[in-house]
């Protein structure tokens, strides 16, 4: 199973960036979706989580500022980033909770993709 994420890039304060994350190989399904995000010099923290149902939770930095959404029809996980911050600057990586066609659950992650806020 290999997620690859996409959609980083160089944004000012006050922008918008839309992240996508393709899960893709032995696929059966797929339980809860994330996406992650680590700066540097710091740990790795949970910026969103979305289960099977489409329940939503957010780290209390970007609540009402991101939203987390999933096509579960494609094995897409999306991260909508609106009014970002120099604080948002990291890593983001997706990570996903999966039970594979030989009936292992899984737990797969992204390359991670970089998200640049410039102030």
């Amino acid at each position: 199973v290999q997620l690859q994420a996409s959609g980083g890039g160089l944004v000012q304060a006050g922008g918008s960036l839309r992240l996508s994350c393709l899960a893709s190989g032995s696929i059966f399904s797929i339980d809860a979706m994330a996406w992650y995000r680590q700066a540097t010099g710091k740990q790795r923290e949970l910026v969103a989580r979305i289960n099977s149902g489409d329940s939503a939770n957010y780290a209390d930095s970007v609540k009402g500022r991101f939203t987390v959404s999933r096509d579960s029809a494609r094995n897409t996980l999306y991260l909508q980033m609106s009014s970002l911050k120099p604080e948002d600057t990291a890593v983001y990586y997706c990570n996903a909770a999966v039970i594979t066609t030989d009936w292992r659950r899984i737990e797969s992650w992204g390359q991670g993709t970089l998200v640049t806020v410039s102030s």
